[in-house]
């Protein structure tokens, strides 16, 4: 509920979304394993990342409508540097999910299960870049499209993440 809210008061609302949306990261993590541990921090940051990645393109859309009405957001404030700041993030985004897998597979896993933990991250670091060469910041209809196409990019993890657990 904080989010809409922190729009009146901070440039950074996706934050907010970000603290809120990636939440199951620690949740999960806590709930297997007994204990918060370094691998669900870093993962949980890992997912503010992203969050702050895909919702600065969403709110590309809006971005006129939220001058005229006063409402802030990372689009507002990176204005035509937003490729630079979403490219930061995507690298955050990556980096410290290859981090988080190798905290939590390198003193149990087969070389192979990290290897393709790692290749998870790749992949969904390639799908945002892919993003990021198709950005239109002035499109809406292409922001809507390349925001909602990380669902995608979520699905590249999880699939690759499962067949980790397979070898």
């Amino acid at each position: 509920a904080i989010y809409p809210f922190a729009k009146r008061f901070t440039w950074w609302p996706q934050v907010f979304l970000g603290l809120a949306f990636n939440w199951g990261a620690l949740l999960a993590w806590t709930a297997q394993t007994g204990s918060l541990g370094w691998p669900a921090a870093i993962l949980y940051v890992a997912g503010i990342s992203w969050t702050l990645f895909y919702d600065t393109i969403y709110a590309h859309q809006d971005r006129e409508d939220d001058e005229l009405i006063g409402v802030k957001s990372t689009a507002r404030l990176f204005g035509d540097n937003s490729e630079n700041w979403l490219r930061g993030f995507l690298v955050a985004s990556v980096v410290l999910m290859s981090l988080a897998i190798i905290y939590a597979l390198a003193p149990l896993a087969n070389p192979l299960t990290l290897s393709l933990g790692l290749a998870g991250a790749w992949a969904f670091g390639a799908h945002l870049n892919w993003q990021l060469g198709r950005l239109n910041i002035n499109d809406g209809a292409v922001c809507l499209r390349l925001f909602r196409s990380n669902r995608d990019a979520g699905l590249i993890v999880v699939l690759i993440f499962a067949a980790a657990l397979l070898v």
